[in-house]
């Protein structure tokens, strides 16, 4: 697939699949006798992966550490389970933090329906 083809199927703009390639977020895609990007079904199933991580609010560096190891290959396993250990449990930290933020915009929009809007309808209903 072209680079023009992965970042329609992707949402990712062309420029953020060259950024993701240049600083190892993804390993080098091969490319054509003309130097034209070629993905592959690999290539695609990594830049699908970091940009669920990516969505997730992982870090780049860590992920730009968990590609590298991957490409030492199996015998950093131990070591790249960690990081996704690691990222997992600072995702779950920020899940929790957002829970409550949302818990609290909830109490606040309720608040909101009951106080706010009959009282600037009153106003509204004496001028």
């Amino acid at each position: 697939m072209t680079i023009a083809e992965v970042s329609k199927q992707y949402d990712l703009t062309p420029d953020t699949l060259r950024y993701y390639e240049r600083i190892g977020l993804i390993p080098a895609v091969k490319r054509t006798a003309g130097g034209i990007r070629n993905y592959t079904e690999v290539d695609c199933r990594w830049v699908e992966f970091i940009k669920c991580m990516r969505g997730a609010g992982i870090q780049v560096e860590a992920l730009i550490e968990y590609v590298a190891l991957f490409q030492q290959g199996d015998s950093t396993a131990e070591a790249r389970k960690q990081i996704l250990l690691e990222q997992r449990a600072q995702l779950l930290k920020r899940m929790e933090e957002m829970k409550r933020t949302l818990e609290r915009l909830n109490a606040k929009i309720e608040r909101y329906d009951q106080f706010v809007l009959p009282t600037e309808n009153a106003l509204k209903k004496s001028e």
